[in-house]
């Protein structure tokens, strides 16, 4: 039993100086595919684009929940 606990604890981390973890990150941030200034443009656009849309859906959807609640309590005087 004592040995299967020994087994399942994993071995402690090694430190990383600064330096190494900066180097790190600019392999990894090297690594990275950016969009182009037109995919970004498009993405934004078709974001707003789709902001604008669902908040008239919800706009529409909350009006008609309103609408249904008053009459709803319209019918209870």
């Amino acid at each position: 039993m004592a040995e299967e606990k020994q087994a399942a604890t994993p071995a402690p981390k090694q430190k990383t100086s600064p330096g190494e973890f900066i180097r790190q990150v600019r392999a990894e941030g090297s690594k990275v595919v950016w969009p182009t200034r037109q995919e970004t443009i498009t993405t934004s656009i078709f974001v707003a684009i789709m902001v604008l849309i669902l908040s008239l859906f919800f706009l529409g959807i909350d009006s008609l929940f309103g609408a249904v609640v008053k009459w709803l309590l319209t019918l209870a005087q």
